[in-house]
């Protein structure tokens, strides 16, 4: 449960609309303390991670150094909470981002799984509004009226800090379901965020750089098939899917089999951390549930015309391809029919 809560009010600079800071702190009922927790605590489904990060010294984030000086102290929660929002305001280059009400709530320290305790700060912001109905008794009848508010199914943009790994820029878990045309503001002009470096983001980004080298590098220098492709998909994911443990030197040998499509691989994954400024481990634990955010990237779908797809799950032996005088075919092999 948390133990501080204030709400601002930022509007969107570039379109001259204000920012309206609260001077008290929110005092609110148990059960209303309650509804709010689990709708701000509900928004982080995904293990993925963050971490503050500054072009030169970390205490030049603004974000950082105000919520560090509330984990130092917490009767510098109002004021701090000021500045965050300043910083939200100033944060908006587009005339697209939506006004809203950004609420900084202090999370008190709870036994975690492994025995320990730990303070967190929720940073929310609110922007759509719902329209719902209200419905009333006037006079023998009922009166229906229409309003606007905040629904609480999905918050649009959220983070939670946790008070660990002050020296590397704490952890984050983040999220931005109203993205309003502007990608960058809430992750990059606002919080300066980045993500962590640990086994859920070497799974994902391995995973990432294989298919974009299946899909785009190997049929320019290989002669493959679509079929082909769609067979080396299935098989890294299944990789993925049955191993606990990622060797890169496993995976190529078993995956990519021909030591020309290794060193080609082994090229095109350089360039793509040049080119991204990643490092990519070649030995790391598979996160699952990074395997399971990357899975819908690997359908195996070969696209005939607008006539036909073929979804591949497997067995390539089954799957032949070729041509005679009515055009181009695929002959499919299967054992019963469902």
């Amino acid at each position: 449960m948390f133990s501080k809560i204030v709400v601002h009010k930022v509007g969107n600079k570039i379109n001259g609309d204000p920012l309206i800071l609260s001077q008290e702190e929110l005092e609110l009922h148990e059960d209303m303390k309650e509804l709010l927790g689990n709708y701000f605590l509900n928004a982080f489904k995904s293990e993925e991670q963050f971490q503050f990060y500054s072009d030169t010294y970390l205490v030049n984030n603004p974000v950082y150094s105000s919520v560090a000086e509330i984990f130092e102290d917490k009767n510098k929660f109002l004021w701090e909470s000021e500045n965050i929002a300043k910083h939200l305001y100033e944060a908006a280059e587009n005339p697209r981002v939506q006004n809203g009400e950004v609420f900084i709530v202090f999370f008190d320290s709870e036994e975690d799984p492994e025995g320990g305790k730990i303070d967190k700060i929720g940073i929310f912001k609110t922007e759509k509004r719902e329209a719902f109905l209200k419905i009333y008794p006037q006079n023998e009848s009922f009166e229906v009226e229409r309003d606007f508010g905040i629904g609480l199914s999905k918050i649009d943009k959220a983070a939670l800090i946790y008070n660990n790994d002050k020296e590397s820029g704490y952890i984050l878990s983040v999220v931005d379901n109203n993205k309003n045309g502007d990608m960058y503001y809430w992750f990059e002009d606002f919080l300066k965020v980045k993500q962590r470096d640990n086994d859920f983001f070497h799974t994902q980004e391995t995973l990432a750089v294989y298919k974009d080298y299946i899909t785009t590098q190997l049929p320019q220098e290989f002669e493959v098939s679509r079929a082909d492709q769609a067979d080396f998909l299935n098989k890294s994911i299944n990789f993925f899917k049955e191993k606990e443990e990622f060797k890169y030197d496993d995976f190529v040998n078993e995956i990519l089999v021909d030591e020309h499509v290794i060193e080609s691989f082994s090229n095109f994954k350089t360039d793509y951390e040049n080119d991204m400024q990643v490092s990519i481990s070649e030995d790391f634990p598979i996160n699952q549930s990074a395997v399971k955010k990357q899975q819908r990237h690997f359908k195996s779908v070969i696209k005939l015309d607008k006539n036909f797809h073929i979804y591949v799950h497997g067995d390539r032996d089954k799957l032949e391809t070729g041509q005679d005088e009515k055009g181009k075919y695929y002959r499919l092999y299967f054992d019963s029919e469902k």
